[in-house]
């Protein structure tokens, strides 16, 4: 194995959702997390509803992709409100949701109801892929695994760790779990936490096919120097 475990700089610039989510985050901010994806060709940038109009614009004629979060960080608003942010976020120029699922709700018990919740927003998006936030530090192993089968039976493209705002974030073994649990039916997103290459690299074995960071550029600089030392 190489130090990025055989992965060009491309490929691991494909996995990163480069992340602004901040409740401070100014204009500027948006506009230069942009900018660092493009100069490293980072997948997506991910950013909040009202910075994503911003984010388009800023990521105009490149290959970064906009990523909106709905319902965050909570997921306890209604399903109406999931829908019309979604739907308003595709409006402004995003081009995938991360949504938060109904926490509450699942860990009640009523599966049903979070896999509805799950399927609105993605029917009222498609065929823009929708990712789902299960907030695994506040889950039991059974939990998670009845929150992934709630993730395919809504048609989501992919079941999320963490949205870096409870209680902890990605662990290598809740994507281990999840990867295990989605059996390739699903995509998974490691997030929360990953603030080096090393991380990153453990995530991917683990499973994640996608990595939501806030140092996306860092963990680029550190995979360059990685290469350049071979």
């Amino acid at each position: 194995m190489t130090d990025t475990d055989g992965r060009s700089l491309a490929q691991i610039a494909s996995m990163i959702d480069h992340t602004l989510l901040a409740p401070g985050a100014t204009k500027l901010q948006i506009a230069d997390l942009c900018g660092e994806a493009k100069a490293h060709q980072i997948g997506h940038v991910c950013v909040s509803g009202l910075n994503v109009a911003t984010a388009a614009r800023e990521a105009g004629g490149s290959s970064v992709g906009v990523c909106a979060v709905v319902g965050f960080p909570l997921g306890n608003s209604m399903t109406s409100i999931k829908v019309l942010e979604a739907k308003t976020a595709v409006s402004d120029g995003a081009t995938e949701i991360d949504m938060v699922m109904d926490i509450g709700t699942l860990k009640g018990g009523d599966d049903r109801t979070v896999t509805a919740d799950i399927g609105a927003v993605v029917q009222a998006v498609a065929p823009v892929p929708v990712k789902v936030i299960i907030e695994t530090s506040l889950l039991t192993t059974e939990e998670k695994l009845v929150a992934v089968e709630c993730v395919v039976d809504g048609g989501a493209a992919m079941v999320k760790t963490s949205t870096g705002f409870s209680d902890g974030g990605a662990t290598v073994e809740d994507v281990r779990i999840l990867a295990e649990a989605a059996n390739d039916r699903i995509g998974v997103k490691a997030s929360g936490g990953i603030k080096d290459l090393a991380t990153f690299l453990a995530m991917a074995k683990a499973g994640a096919d996608r990595v939501g960071t806030s140092v996306g550029d860092h963990i680029m600089q550190e995979a360059a120097a990685s290469l350049r030392k071979q």
